[in-house]
């Protein structure tokens, strides 16, 4: 039998304290000899009573009320459940796709069985946030495969492995504001140098027309492209910025970009199965803008980036 946390008499005590009630004991002297309320001790009389003196009468009843007006209806719950069930996303990402409160929808997936439990303890970490919008910039670039038809990862079949065999590379070149999180990205079919560079130069003329001001620091790994490009080290030096390189083997340290490359997989490049992958690049600023300016982010409180940077000091909008 499950217990309520705060329970003062266990079922052996509930017995021995309605044996004693029936012996002659007033309320008041069981309740002092068993060391609980008289409360206590008249609700479990009279339920052993109303229970036809059965053990069953003894058990703690739910703490479900009898009624709940504002529960949601099994019409209700299917889109949150449907939606959890194609997308494996948290309340969180859920909340921004059914638009339904966060609390809302994990009820309704605890109450289904289909609620996240943390299996193990998780890694340490250290957060950091820079205190303005636009100190610090986040720069990473991923591969993803080209494609003519749909490839094994989207049917389970490796029959059409031939048809895409050599159709090359797409990169994400990725820039992430630290403390927004407002990202800009351009998909490109090589990750050159000067191809780093000019997705900089428009990502700063991006964030400029956003009102954020000049970066104070660029962020990125130890990538040649990165290290060893004479063209973005002048960039840098023209405009003051410092170039701030991850330890070696520590990706942690660029987690931001990381994790919104992680969230371009799970929600954008993975989330359908695409008929190409020229149909997947033609919807990818599409999704830019609903995570700039709609998507929740849970390190934001559940707000969009957008809100970060909106009525800034010295704006007028």
């Amino acid at each position: 039998m499950r217990l309520h946390a705060n329970a003062k008499l266990g079922l052996a005590g509930r017995r021995e304290q309605v044996s004693a009630i029936e012996g002659g004991m007033t309320l008041k002297q069981a309740a002092a000899c068993f060391n609980v309320s008289p409360a206590t001790a008249h609700r479990w009389w009279h339920r052993w009573l109303d229970g036809d003196r059965s053990e069953a009468a003894l058990h703690d009843r739910s703490s479900r009320p009898h009624r709940q007006p504002r529960r949601l209806s099994p019409l209700e719950e299917e889109p949150i459940l449907r939606a959890r069930r194609e997308t494996n996303l948290g309340p969180g990402r859920l909340a921004g796709i059914v638009r339904r409160a966060r609390s809302t929808i994990w009820k309704v997936l605890w109450r289904h069985g289909l609620s996240r439990r943390q299996r193990g303890q998780r890694q340490s970490f250290r957060r950091y946030e820079w205190s303005r919008p636009g100190a610090l910039l986040h720069m990473d670039v991923e591969k993803l495969a080209r494609f003519t038809v749909p490839g094994h990862r989207a049917t389970g079949s490796r029959s059409e492995k031939e048809r895409n065999r050599g159709a090359g590379y797409d990169y994400l070149h990725c820039v992430v504001d630290d403390h927004s999180r407002l990202a800009y990205v351009e998909l490109h079919p090589r990750e050159d140098a000067q191809t780093n560079l000019r997705t900089l130069q428009r990502a700063l003329r991006f964030f400029a027309e956003h009102g954020l001001q000049p970066p104070e620091a660029l962020m990125t790994d130890n990538a040649m492209v990165y290290r060893h490009s004479r063209g973005l080290r002048k960039l840098l030096e023209a405009d003051q910025i410092r170039h701030i390189l991850i330890p070696p083997y520590t990706p942690r340290w660029n987690g931001k970009a990381e994790r919104f490359i992680q969230t371009l997989q799970n929600e954008w490049a993975y989330s359908r199965t695409w008929p190409d992958s020229h149909s997947r690049a033609r919807s990818l600023q599409s999704f830019i803008r609903y995570s700039n300016r709609r998507r929740p982010h849970s390190s934001l409180g559940d707000r969009p980036p957008i809100s970060r940077i909106q009525n800034l000091c010295g704006q007028d909008n």
